[in-house]
């Protein structure tokens, strides 16, 4: 398992130092250490660290919270203020970097540690969701993508799943839940989300909590229609009903 790549901010060289020290000590590769925020900007971007540990109070026109607010804008590596200073106003003013941590010095060890762990693991999982949220979101904007299936979150891993396959979508609250004939997904999302995502040529909405896919129909008896399979009874809102009346095809 690869180290933790930390690059380390600080116009103090003594201070460094010793940052270092720990830092290896602790089993983590320090990939830099800057004393400037042009040189931080640089090494950030040549050697991509996976955690930035940044003073505050750096010398020159530029302090440690605009070098992070730039480092925001251009990577997307987390950020750790260490800092001798712990009032209220210096504080404020690093809130608007969001920061992954605060440390003071002077600082043990383990409290090093401790927080660096944290802001790695919480920047991995907001990574994680960003990128299934954007993949999600590709396939439901991407109008060349074929509609002939969907994916679905399960168990903390996306499960492709064949429209011709569901049965119907029910409403449940903030979330709703998928059926097939044997399996049945619950996400959170809404059933205007879901009919966009679905695209309703095979499907119609009958009832405000209730969307069916047409050839799963079996029968219909105002005020409620059965399914296929296992004869499930759907009630037919009426509200929906001439949507319903001009979807089916009567002979």
């Amino acid at each position: 398992m690869s180290k933790t790549k930390i690059l380390i901010v600080e116009d103090e060289s003594i201070v460094a130092k010793d940052i270092q020290f720990s830092l290896n000590k602790l089993g983590y590769a320090v990939c830099g250490i800057a004393s400037s925020s042009d040189k931080a900007i640089d090494l950030a971007g040549k050697e991509q660290p996976d955690l930035v540990l940044m003073d505050i109070m750096l010398k020159g026109d530029i302090n440690g919270i605009d070098t992070a607010l730039k480092m925001k804008e251009l990577f997307t590596v987390p950020v750790i203020f260490l800092t001798a200073y712990a009032d209220e106003a210096t504080l404020e003013k690093a809130k608007i970097a969001e920061p992954y941590g605060y440390i003071i010095k002077p600082f043990k060890e383990v409290d090093l540690q401790t927080t660096i762990e944290v802001a790695v693991y919480k920047h991995g999982k907001e990574q994680a969701i960003k990128r299934e949220r954007d993949f999600l979101y590709s396939i439901v904007e991407n109008k060349d993508a074929s509609s002939d299936f969907i994916f679905v979150k399960s168990n903390s891993k996306l499960v492709k799943l064949r429209t011709a396959d569901i049965f119907y979508v029910e409403a449940l609250k903030d979330y709703v839940v998928i059926h097939t004939s044997d399996t049945r997904f619950t996400i959170h999302s809404t059933m205007k989300d879901i009919e966009t995502k679905l695209g309703m040529s095979d499907f119609v909405r009958v009832h405000r909590s209730f969307i069916v896919r047409m050839d799963k129909i079996a029968s219909i008896e105002y005020p409620n229609l059965t399914l296929e399979k296992d004869k499930k009874v759907i009630p037919i809102g009426g509200s929906y009903r001439d949507e319903l009346n001009n979807r089916i095809r009567l002979v």
